[in-house]
């Protein structure tokens, strides 16, 4: 603890994560969410190329990396941040957050499914501690998803869950690890920017620019230089310093941070059913990924991107 870069790195992962979910649904009240997504990246991907060219490191990276890279981001940065971005303009932040925190079940189904992972009782029970949380969230509130926008919405964030799971599977499978991770981000970034900025104007029904308060323009800002920029060197910096099980811990931070934050400030209901629901989600997550000796200090030997 006496490695106050480490403990500011920390600090930066587990809190602006866990604003992100806060940002996007401030960001989405007067932008439409594929415009705040597709921005959101491509500024992210400006900062990386000019960092990229400061330190005489940007390149080509050649058409089969690039095609690692593409992949990569349909899957994580399209699907999983671009859906979640969508799902915010019905759903509620911390609804959102909480949905989100059920990736882990998918990358163990899938892992088990594709052979990178053997089946165990305790991970099973992990999952199934989960999937009571889902249902004890929905058990009351099974009428809302009579609203056609609402069930939109749910829709949205289980596709972008899928997108997620299926990007840290795909990243597992290949064993891809490049001595050049920014490099291979900004190639991600602007790839998922262009896109994302393709099906803004495609599918936004009325994105009148004058519309876009200084509020949200604001959010979709803090978006791009803290959720996407700072907290990914302040992720990977800790990755040096502590094994990236220790590092994932901080997912559960982020969730309580991002209800805590939607209740605060946009003024969510938070029951006293959806805590218990949180944490049997939580718990359920922690037991999917509890390894003996996680919290003793490892080599980082793999990298997973928020």
């Amino acid at each position: 603890m006496k490695d106050y870069k480490l403990i500011f790195a920390v600090l930066t992962v587990a809190i602006v994560w866990g604003t992100t979910f806060l940002a996007i649904r401030v960001a989405v009240e007067t932008i439409p969410a594929w415009f705040v997504a597709g921005i959101r990246q491509f500024l992210a991907a400006l900062i990386m190329f000019f960092i990229l060219v400061s330190r005489k490191e940007f390149k080509w990276i050649g058409w089969k990396n690039l095609g690692y890279q593409v992949v990569f981001a349909s899957l994580m940065l399209v699907v999983a941040n671009g859906m979640t971005t969508v799902a915010e303009e019905t759903v509620s932040s911390s609804l959102a957050s909480l949905i989100s925190a059920c990736s882990p079940i998918l990358v163990f189904l899938g892992s088990v499914a594709v052979g990178l992972q053997k089946f165990s009782f305790r991970a099973l029970a992990g999952v199934l501690l989960c999937f009571s949380g889902i249902l004890f969230i929905f058990w009351d509130g099974i009428q809302d998803l009579a609203n056609p926008q609402y069930r939109t919405g749910m829709i949205f964030l289980f596709c972008a869950i899928a997108g997620w799971a299926s990007g840290t599977i795909f990243t597992k499978k290949l064993n891809i690890q490049s001595g050049n991770i920014t490099l291979n981000l900004f190639y991600q970034f602007l790839f998922a920017g262009v896109v994302q900025v393709i099906f803004a104007f495609a599918f936004s029904e009325n994105y009148n620019f004058g519309n876009w308060s200084l509020k949200s323009i604001s959010a979709m800002l803090y978006l791009a230089v803290f959720g996407s920029v700072a907290a990914f060197f302040a992720f990977h910096y800790a990755l040096t310093k502590i094994s990236p099980v220790q590092v994932s811990i901080l997912a559960y931070v982020n969730t309580v941070i991002a209800i805590f934050l939607g209740w605060l400030i946009m003024d969510e209901k938070i029951s006293l059913k959806f805590i218990l629901a949180a944490v049997m989600i939580i718990c359920g997550v922690f037991i999917i990924n509890y390894k003996p000796g996680m919290f003793r200090k490892q080599k980082a030997d793999s990298i997973t991107l928020h």
